[in-house]
């Protein structure tokens, strides 16, 4: 079912590679299998001891059906959720289902009578093989008493180890063992969904590290080359003026102190505006080479700003984005740092760092914050206030996340002017988010996903343009510099493979009345990551960026044109010779361009270890 309803995919790959899909998938089929048969072993041996009184087929039974309808269900989810997400679940849907109101937003866009047809019919089948395979349990002969029969079930049970484990070889069963194939859609087909999702929640709560591709000291050298201060980051390490000689602060200050560029404020201690745009993809921001007509608002911002035309999301969800752009971290192939408020906590924050210099702060958004446990990053990071779903009146509740752009906007124009100054205003937008329903008369005709994306960014972008037209009145304009990123890119238009370059470029504009004339236009070729913007916007305000060890200042010259992102088990990196991404399952790499050299890899397989290294540490 998983190949028809991906049958464009399909198609690409050859009749030994959609065999091989099912014979190298089988183990995982058998290991999941031996788990979920588990139960019915361990009933057994309870109802030998109790004796004729425990209905062990009804107990059973009842554990059968709840189980089909489960693995129906996540058979079923998986079919479109994998169109969206490029990867078969994982333990990123447990995050939505404690926010079912986010799911059932996430959903709209879905064919969702096509596929509660088809979890029926999966369900159906399921029940309909149960009863025709069931075999009756026999009364046990006289002569077998209840704890022999009950040591005969442990027995049993315990050969149910050999298939759980996939074998009787050392290392049990994981996803490499089924990634067989060059091709990363014949090897995700071959995985079993839910050992999938067992396998990545396990993952996330013992937070197993990954094989470590060189020796620590050969990685912290490579990752030296382009961020000096994360390989010399150590726990405990602060930036103050006070830090002894050879201290990690000391060490961080140094290498600070030589990264200024260019200055582009007015004035040292501009207001910021930093807007966050929901999955502004730059395949649809002509300005970065994308199609036309999309962003007008965005793309003359670009004109008469600062554009950087080459800037990477450094992961594919909102909460890593999020992280990326305030605390200039990097993201974890299989986790986010958002889950764990004791490391969160450890990291550098924009709102913290620039409130110690006398900024106010405030964080905005339409929908709701305890998605992805945001909220206990935001107020770790120190924001004052916070205005989300439920502070809209509920006639401007008009989104199924919420409060649609349009009002977010409004809600800002009509506060900032009593915002304290200089302040630390953030903004996140959220209509541009499937199920790309907004209030507004469509520009692009059409009822794909494709156009109903297009014309979703093209709303936010025409909220934004509506938002500056009247912002440019207002006094504390002039003195504000606005910071436009996305989150993440999107797989849309065009289903772009999930691991690839071109679905995580995005835009990044500096622009608002604190520039300088003669920055206006100013385009930054520089290749560098959401991670960057952080030491960016601090070196131009002249406050310290050593905290934010992870980040650079891409306005600084010579600075080297890099950037690192993560995917579910994977990593890729981007530099002038082109993109090259890496599949940490298979231990190989999933693609590159021609011109990627070796040492390219070796960097990003060095970035990894000694950021995962850094994670584990916080």
């Amino acid at each position: 079912m998983f190949l028809i309803y991906h049958g464009a995919k399909t198609a690409a790959l050859g009749w030994n590679q959609v065999l091989g899909t099912f014979w190298y998938g089988l183990r995982l089929d058998a290991s999941m299998a031996a788990y979920w048969s588990a139960v019915p072993f361990l009933l057994f041996v309870v109802g030998s001891l109790r004796g004729p009184r425990f209905a062990l087929g009804r107990v059973v039974g009842v554990y059968s059906a709840v189980l089909v309808a489960a693995l129906a269900t996540l058979t079923a989810a998986d079919l479109e959720l994998y169109k969206v997400w490029g990867f078969r679940v994982d333990d990123t849907l447990l995050q939505y289902l404690n926010a079912p109101a986010e799911m059932a937003a996430s959903s709209g866009a879905a064919p969702l009578a096509l596929l509660f047809s088809l979890l029926g019919m999966v369900a159906l089948l399921g029940w309909l093989l149960y009863r025709a395979l069931l075999v009756p349990l026999p009364a046990l002969p006289g002569w077998v008493g209840r704890g022999r029969a009950a040591l005969a079930g442990l027995l049993y049970a315990a050969l149910l180890v050999v298939p759980m484990r996939g074998g009787v070889q050392q290392i049990p069963i994981n996803q490499s063992d089924v990634y067989f194939s060059e091709m990363p859609f014949a090897n995700h087909a071959a995985l079993n969904v839910p050992w999938n999702l067992l396998d990545a929640a396990l993952r996330r709560r013992n937070n197993r590290p990954l094989p470590p591709f060189m020796a620590d000291s050969a990685a912290r050298r490579l990752v030296a080359g382009l961020y000096p201060l994360a390989a010399a980051w150590q726990p405990g390490d602060t930036a103050t003026a006070t830090a002894p000689a050879g201290s990690g602060a000391a060490r961080v200050t140094a290498v600070a102190a030589a990264s200024n560029g260019p200055g582009i404020l007015s004035e040292p201690r501009s207001n910021v505006l930093f807007i966050i745009l929901e999955s502004f993809t730059a395949k649809l921001v002509g300005s970065v080479g994308g199609e036309a007509g999309v962003t007008p608002v965005l793309d003359s911002l670009a004109r008469t700003g600062v554009l950087f035309s080459n800037i990477y999301a450094a992961g594919d969800r909102s909460q890593k984005g999020l992280v990326a752009l305030l605390s200039g971290y990097p993201n974890h192939p299989t986790n986010s740092i958002t889950h764990y408020p004791a490391k969160t906590q450890h990291l550098p924050h924009l709102a913290r760092t620039l409130g110690r210099a006398g900024y106010r702060s405030h964080y905005y958004h339409g929908g709701e914050l305890a998605f992805a446990n945001m909220k206990s990053y935001l107020r770790t990071a120190g924001y004052e206030g916070f205005t989300e779903r439920n502070d809209f009146p509920q006639r401007e509740q008009n989104s199924k996340w919420g409060a649609h752009d349009g009002a977010l906007f409004a809600r800002m124009l009509a506060e900032l002017p009593t915002q304290q100054q200089p302040f630390f205003v953030t903004a996140f937008t959220l209509s541009s988010h499937e199920p790309f329903e907004v209030p507004m008369k469509p520009r692009f005709k059409g009822f794909d996903e494709a156009t109903k994306f297009r014309n979703s960014m093209a709303y936010t972008d025409y909220a934004l343009g509506r938002f500056l037209a009247q912002a440019r009145r207002q006094p504390w304009y002039a003195h504000t510099l606005l910071v436009l990123c996305a989150d993440h890119g999107h797989p849309l238009p065009g289903y772009s493979p999930h691991d690839q370059p071109v679905s995580f470029r995005i835009p990044l504009v500096l622009a608002g009345g604190a520039l300088r004339p003669e920055a206006r236009g100013r385009v930054v070729p520089v290749i560098g990551s959401q991670t960057d913007v952080a030491a960016t916007l601090l070196e131009q305000l002249h406050l310290p960026a050593q905290d934010f060890v992870w980040s650079r200042n891409l306005l600084a010259a010579n600075a080297p044109g890099f950037a690192f992102y993560t995917f579910t088990d994977g990593f890729g990196t981007v530099a002038p010779a082109g993109g090259l991404w890496f599949d940490n399952v298979g231990r190989r790499v999933a693609g590159q361009d021609a011109a990627v050299p070796g040492s390219q890899l070796r960097l990003g397989q060095a970035l990894e270890q000694v950021s995962m290294d850094d994670f584990g540490r916080r």
